[in-house]
């Protein structure tokens, strides 16, 4: 390791946001506006990442009054107080710059489902389902 990277190592945040490609987020952004600093929410998909170690950028795209609006950040800036996200989109492209050519619901993102790998909690779900027909059976035979 040469001392670029150990200067680059030095400025890493060490709580760095774990997000993904096609991930709403929410950016919060120190914003100084004269003497006085306030945070700033900056909510959007997440389009692209780009960089490595202290140099990472993300973009962020949203559509402001029909009009897209794109704004870069750097993951390790002190600028940046915290990433929040919202929704997890499920995208096959590592960019997705074909959403700047798309308008309402083609430019939406479809939502990623959270898959555990735990095998208790995927067989509750199946004990419930075949739980309910048998409660409706039940249901039919009080009705007649």
């Amino acid at each position: 390791m040469n001392q670029l990277e150990r200067v680059q190592r030095s400025y890493v945040k060490p709580s760095a946001p774990s997000f993904e490609i096609g991930d709403t987020v929410r950016v919060h952004v120190k914003v100084v506006e004269g003497d006085k600093e306030r945070i700033q929410v900056y909510e959007g998909t997440v389009i692209a990442r780009k960089g490595s170690l202290n140099t990472e950028m993300f973009t962020v795209r949203k559509i402001s009054y029909g009009v897209g609006v794109e704004r870069i950040f750097p993951v390790h800036s002190p600028i940046v107080s915290k990433v929040d996200v919202v929704r997890q989109g499920r995208v096959r492209r590592a960019k997705l710059y074909y959403l700047r050519g798309k308008k309402g619901r083609f430019a939406k993102v479809e939502e990623r489902e959270f898959v555990g790998g735990n095998k208790k909690s995927s067989a509750k779900p199946a004990a419930q389902a075949a739980a309910a027909p048998a409660s409706a059976e039940a249901a039919e035979a009080t009705e007649a």
